[in-house]
C-alpha cells in the first residue's frame, strides 16, 4: 500500500520538474512545440496526482457503505484524467492552427534542444521504472502510467524534429510538430478513457487469468470437476464466481469446506479482489 503512494509520489515529482523545464524554455523561445510538450506533462502532473488519491482510496478497506471496497477510484480518476487530456489536446491543437495561418516570431535556441533531449532521459527511466512498479502492485493505473511515459519519448521526440528543422529552416515545422503533440494528447486521453470506462463497466480480466484461476481451483482435493466460471473486474481488481462438482455423498460441512479451500486459493492471487464459491454436488 505504502510503496503504491510512493511510486505515484515520484510521478509528480519527475512530472513537475519536467513541466517547468520545458514552460521556462518554452516561453523564452516562443516555441509551441515545447510548450506543448510541457502542457504534455501538466497532464502527466494530472494524472499523478489522480492516481495518488486513487491509491489512497482504493487501499481503504470495505466498510458498511461499500462492502466490497474502493477499487473504483482507480478508474474514476483515469476518466478525469481523460476529459482533461480531451480538453488540453484540443487547446493546443487550436493554437497551432491559429500561429500555421498567422505566424508569430520565433527565438528557438539549443535550449529547446537540451530541454527536450532531458526530457526523453527521464521519460526512458519512468517507462521502465513504472511499468515494473504496476506489474509489482499489480496496479494498472500505475503501469499506464509506465506506458505513457513510454509514449511521451515518442512525444518529445516529435518536438526535437520540429525545433531543430525551425533552426536550421522554417519556423512552421515546430508549429506543425505542436499539432502532432495536440493529436497526440487527444489519442491519450482517448485510449485512457476507454480502458478506464471497460474497468467500470466491469470488463472480463484477460483469458490467461481465467485459465490460472480455473486450474488452480481444481487441484484443491476434494473438487472433481468445473461448471460455470464468470469473472469480471470491480475497478482495477477481479470478481470472480466459481461452480464447482463435488461429491454428492459428502456432508455439508466437508463440502463446505472445499468450497472454503478453492476460495481461499483464488483470493491468494494479486489481482483477485473476491471469489464466490457454488457447490455442485455430483
Amino acid at each position: 500500500m505504502y510503496k503504491n503512494k510512493k511510486v505515484a509520489v515520484y510521478g509528480i515529482v519527475f512530472n513537475s520538474i519536467l513541466f517547468v523545464a520545458k514552460l521556462i524554455v518554452g516561453l523564452l523561445s516562443n516555441s509551441l512545440a515545447v510548450l506543448s510538450d510541457a502542457f504534455n506533462s501538466l497532464t502527466d502532473i494530472v494524472s499523478s496526482i489522480g492516481i495518488f488519491m486513487a491509491v489512497k482510496i482504493s487501499n481503504k478497506k470495505a466498510d458498511e457503505g461499500h462492502p466490497f471496497g474502493h477499487q473504483r477510484a482507480e478508474p474514476i480518476a483515469g476518466l478525469i484524467v481523460a476529459i482533461f487530456a480531451g480538453i488540453l489536446g484540443f487547446e493546443i491543437l487550436r493554437t497551432a492552427f491559429k500561429q500555421i495561418i498567422n505566424p508569430e516570431p520565433h527565438l528557438i535556441g539549443f535550449g529547446a534542444i537540451a530541454v527536450l533531449i532531458f526530457t526523453m532521459v527521464v521519460k526512458t527511466f519512468m517507462s521502465f521504472y513504472f511499468i515494473k512498479q504496476g506489474k509489482v502492485h499489480n496496479s494498472p493505473a500505475i503501469k499506464a502510467t509506465g506506458i505513457d511515459s513510454r509514449n511521451d519519448v515518442f512525444v518529445s521526440s516529435v518536438a526535437l524534429i520540429g525545433v531543430i528543422s525551425a533552426i536550421y529552416g522554417s519556423a512552421v515545422f515546430d508549429d506543425i510538430a505542436a499539432l502532432f503533440v495536440g493529436l497526440f494528447i487527444l489519442y491519450s486521453g482517448y485510449k485512457i478513457g476507454m480502458e478506464n470506462i471497460d474497468y467500470l463497466m466491469g470488463k472480463s480480466p484477460p483469458a490467461e487469468y481465467v485459465k490460472k484461476i480455473k486450474t488452480i481451483a481444481k487441484r484443491i482435493k476434494g473438487v472433481t470437476g468445473l461448471n460455470s466460471v464468470r469473472a469480471h473486474y470491480v475497478g482495477s481488481f477481479i470478481h470472480i464466481e466459481v461452480h464447482i462438482e463435488v461429491n454428492k455423498n459428502l456432508s455439508t460441512e466437508k463440502s463446505h469446506k472445499i468450497g472454503k479451500d478453492v476460495q481461499r486459493a483464488i483470493e491468494s492471487l494479486d489481482y483477485v479482489n473476491k471469489a464466490f464459491i457454488h457447490i455442485d454436488p455430483k
